[in-house]
């Protein structure tokens, strides 16, 4: 009868836990949609070329896998194409990725380091940044997190149902960011390291293979269109210039301070520091193989060339349960109750740094402000609406990518033609040149958009050309973006 009662006490502890998480983690999702909502930041290039991607659905793009894209045309589908629609499911994906690691983290600890870490994983300040835009990394970080329970769960069991839902979360996982590659290299190294585990290699390979069958489609498009995104995932690696670089590797070493949060990144080096001692048991083991491997490669990227601080995202998720584990284990709670605090009002402040410096009058300068990239392309966009309007029949032409890709978002109305200018070297760079056509349009009258003033090359390929324009776009703090628009006539092709 004891046993049965405390059975009956875990159980009600254990669901109010759960409730607890939801809850906390429920109201900074809402807390993050009702910020969008408020429309404080426009779209960056970036989100605005995958809001032009999901207007043409297909397997692959030039610089991504589709998930990202799918995504947006889902949720532009149901709520029209304003900048929340567009960036909509970051924060649910988030939201749902909190959740699934509280089942992770019960599975192998137990109830209270579930709800820390859905808390704690909510709260990162890098799925705070990542949460406020739409990028391939909250689809990443969910479908890791789900392959990350069925391999726990399939482990458990041996269920091929389990394997199966490995195989599936990793094969979405490669249509969201090829770095889900880092997923599967980690269960494999986990597999081999320990000889009781091996005997799952069998239908952990079939997993594999079933990921590779999702993922198929987009390696038939890169096939098709000469491996575009494997090349430009290359060329993002830049391993060819000179061998090592010591700065950028200390860059990004203290970027992961900012992305993981100060005290949490270091206790997880404190972890990597004690060694077997923090890491002894067959659970913390696992978490580690999970975010470990996929730190250290970025590390050496850094060194070699230099790498972006989201690059080592998907470490945070099983980290995020290994260190929170490692702190309560220890009696640390107010580590983690502290990073919870520190990051809350980090992202506010940061979200609204420069509503109140402006309420303390003070101009914020813009290196300062999180948000300067993403300001200026809605006021750039009215500019050259106003400037089109002005020459009935123009198409818009665009100096660059960045350029093309937040005009073809904000012109209005949307433009009936536009070309990214790519009279240089003739390559393929960007999506934008993989769809161009420009020998249908010579002949016909363009809108230059440039933010270099070096276009001479542009107007030697039209017949005649208006006045240059000036157009300076500020950002706040003293800092402006800077453009100059030309009326050009009689586009003569590139050569």
């Amino acid at each position: 009868m004891a046993a049965v009662t405390q059975a009956a006490g875990r159980e009600e502890a254990a669901e109010r836990y759960w409730r607890g998480a939801v809850f906390a983690v429920f109201a900074v999702t809402v807390a993050r949609l009702l910020w969008l909502a408020l429309g404080r930041a426009d779209l960056y290039p970036d989100e605005a070329q995958y809001w032009y991607w999901s207007l043409h659905p297909a397997f692959g793009y030039y610089s991504k896998p589709p998930l990202v894209a799918w995504l947006i045309a889902a949720t532009t589908g149901l709520l029209g194409d304003s900048e929340l629609a567009v960036r909509l499911a970051a924060p649910l994906l988030h939201f749902a990725t909190a959740l699934v690691l509280f089942r992770v983290a019960e599975r192998l600890h137990d109830a209270r380091v579930a709800a820390w870490s859905a808390v704690v994983y909510a709260t990162l300040p890098g799925v705070t940044a990542s949460a406020m835009i739409m990028s391939t990394d909250a689809p990443l970080l969910l479908c890791w997190a789900a392959a990350l329970y069925a391999f726990v769960r399939a482990r458990e069991s041996g269920d091929w149902r389990w394997w199966g839902a490995v195989g599936a979360a990793a094969g979405v996982g490669l249509l969201a960011k090829y770095a889900m590659a880092y997923w599967l290299i980690s269960a494999l190294l986990f597999l081999a390291a320990f000889r009781d585990e091996r005997r799952h290699l069998p239908r952990f390979l079939a997993a594999a293979a079933l990921a590779l069958v999702i993922y198929a489609p987009n390696f038939a498009w890169n096939a098709a269109h000469g491996f575009a995104s494997y090349h430009h995932t290359e060329d993002n690696a830049a391993l060819g210039g000179p061998l090592f670089h010591p700065g950028h590797f200390l860059e990004f070493l203290g970027s992961q301070f900012g992305v993981f949060g100060p005290l949490l990144f270091a206790s997880l080096l404190a972890i990597v520091a004690t060694g077997h001692r923090a890491l002894r048991g067959r659970s913390a083991a696992l978490l580690a193989f999970f975010a470990l491997p996929t730190l250290a490669m970025m590390l050496v990227v850094s060194f070699l060339s230099r790498a972006q601080p989201n690059w080592s995202a998907p470490t945070y998720v099983s980290a995020t349960v290994l260190v929170v584990a490692w702190l309560l284990a220890r009696g640390w709670r107010w580590v983690a109750a502290a990073s919870i605090a520190l990051h809350v009002v980090a992202a506010v402040l940061l979200l609204e740094a420069r509503p109140i410096a402006a309420a303390a009058g003070y101009d914020l300068p813009a290196k300062y402000d999180l948000l300067h990239r993403l300001r200026g392309w809605s006021t750039l966009g009215a500019v050259v609406s106003r400037q089109l309007a002005l020459h009935p029949g123009a198409l818009l032409l665009a100096y660059d990518r960045e350029t093309m890709a937040a005009l073809l978002y904000y012109v209005r109305p949307y433009p009936a033609g536009a070309l990214k200018w790519n009279g240089g070297d003739g390559r393929v760079h960007d999506q934008f040149d993989i769809d161009a056509a420009p020998e249908r349009d010579i002949g016909r009258d363009f809108l230059l958009v440039s933010p270099s003033p070096d276009i001479g090359g542009i107007v030697a390929r039209f017949a005649a050309a208006g006045p240059v324009e000036h157009v300076v776009i500020p950002l706040g703090g003293g800092e402006t973006r800077d453009y100059l628009v030309r009326y050009l006539k009689g586009f003569k092709g590139y050569r």
